[in-house]
């Protein structure tokens, strides 16, 4: 199966192509303008995305939705992870600005959660969803990944930051990696 992958997200593209392998997975094209994420959800938001590239090229798409779910800040950034620090923000300002909203904090208890969509132009579609638990550290450790990587511990990992780990070794615990699996598995089934 091929899927025209909605996000340009470079290094989200990178994570997706690998954890889909099996499946021909093509990058969005350049005349595609980036979609407005003005959903409500990250279900929501990845199926705009997925709507307008299938939309744009006739081809089944795949897109997806990632939020930062932190306890002490009642789940916030959440939808608006990628923008946490204003539209267009860096991935070290949404970084800094969680970290200053957690300063001082005890209960740093976070999770990521991913939902992914394949959408075939005749309107079918799979929805799944992939959840990490973790904690936020009070700092930056590691050198990989990206976004909230570097002060993202998932349990059960030993304090290790998703940006101390291999990509392999990520794509295998991540939100995104679950997510994805699953959505190759459910599209065996259709």
């Amino acid at each position: 199966m091929r899927f025209v992958l909605a996000s340009a997200n470079p290094d989200k593209a990178a994570e997706i192509a690998a954890i889909l392998h099996g499946f021909e997975v093509l990058p969005r094209p350049p005349e595609v303008p980036d979609v407005d994420e003005t959903g409500e959800t990250l279900e929501d938001n990845a199926r705009l995305k997925a709507r307008a590239l299938v939309d744009a090229t006739g081809q089944p798409a795949v897109a997806d939705d990632t939020g930062l779910e932190v306890t002490a800040l009642g789940g916030a950034p959440g939808v608006v992870s990628a923008r946490y620090a204003g539209v267009g923000a860096t991935y070290a300002a949404n970084v800094d600005k969680l970290l200053a909203a957690l300063e001082g904090e005890e209960d740093r208890r976070a999770r990521f959660r991913t939902v992914a969509i394949a959408l075939f132009p005749e309107g079918r579609e799979v929805v799944t969803e992939g959840v990490v638990e973790g904690e936020i550290t009070t700092e930056r450790m590691g050198s990989g990944g990206f976004g909230y990587d570097p002060v993202f511990a998932p349990s059960g990992c030993g304090g290790r930051t998703f940006a101390q780990m291999t990509p392999a070794e990520k794509n295998t615990l991540s939100h995104r990696g679950r997510a994805f699996r699953a959505l190759a598995e459910g599209l065996l089934c259709v």
